[in-house]
This record gives C-alpha cells, sequence and structure tokens, in this order.
C-alpha cells in the first residue's frame, strides 16, 4: 500500500495539493474570521488602496475568509485565489512597504503557496475537479 501511494505520481501529487489547500484556506480563514468578529473596530482598518477603512475591511474579509473557504473545498478555486493573491501582494508592497522582511514573512509564505496553486490548479480531490465530470 505505501509503496503504491509513493509511486504514484498522480496520486501523490492530488494529495500534497489536497492538503495544501487545507492547510492554506484554515490558516487564513482564521484571519478573516478575527476580523470579521471585529469589523466593528472597521474605521480603524488600514486604508492602503483608499477606499475607506471599512471598505478595505469588507474586501480583506472576502479574500481571506470567503475565498479562503472555496480553496479548502476547491471550488472556483483559481477564481478564489486571485483576491488572496492580490491581498498578500497590498500587503507585502503597500502595508509593509518599508519595513524590513520579517514584516512581510507571513504574507510572502502565503502569497507562493497561492502562486502555486494558481498555476496547478487543485488538483483532484476538488469540487472543481468533481462539477468537470
Amino acid at each position: 500500500m505505501l509503496k503504491y501511494f509513493w509511486s504514484t505520481k498522480s496520486y501523490s501529487t492530488d494529495v500534497g495539493l489536497l492538503l495544501l489547500r487545507i492547510v492554506l484556506g484554515t490558516l487564513m480563514m482564521r484571519h478573516g474570521w478575527d476580523k470579521l468578529m471585529n469589523f466593528a473596530d472597521a474605521d480603524k482598518f488600514p486604508d492602503p488602496i483608499g477606499v475607506t477603512g471599512p471598505v478595505s475591511a469588507m474586501l480583506t474579509i472576502f479574500a481571506e475568509l470567503i475565498c479562503s473557504g472555496f480553496l479548502v473545498v476547491g471550488l472556483f478555486s483559481r477564481a478564489a485565489l486571485i483576491p488572496l493573491i492580490i491581498t498578500m501582494l497590498v500587503v507585502i508592497f503597500i502595508v509593509a512597504a518599508g519595513t524590513d522582511l520579517g514584516e512581510r514573512e507571513h504574507a510572502i509564505l502565503f502569497l507562493v503557496p497561492y502562486i502555486s496553486l494558481l498555476f496547478t490548479g487543485p488538483g483532484r480531490y476538488s469540487l472543481d475537479s468533481l462539477l468537470k465530470r
């Protein structure tokens, strides 16, 4: 059984993509959930793109909570990754601009796998794959 698992490239790749989606999505959903629970303080939320704090908060919550939920189940995966990638780019290049690498580390650590998933797709174990059949 273990020999089959490691020798079947497609199977192990699809399991790897599933694990990556679940871990990334779940971790990012936690950030979005925290922002949603503190939405009453949205006036104090950073406004890096000039649309007011509450709108920035709503856009960030949409990306971190809703799009990450889609990523976890593998539904509309590539489309869901676009707001997540944009959010991480805004954090890296606008919100944390001028800071050292340590301040941008978390955003970079989310951005790279998001871009990788954009290229690879969600894998066989996703709702996207199920809908294609």
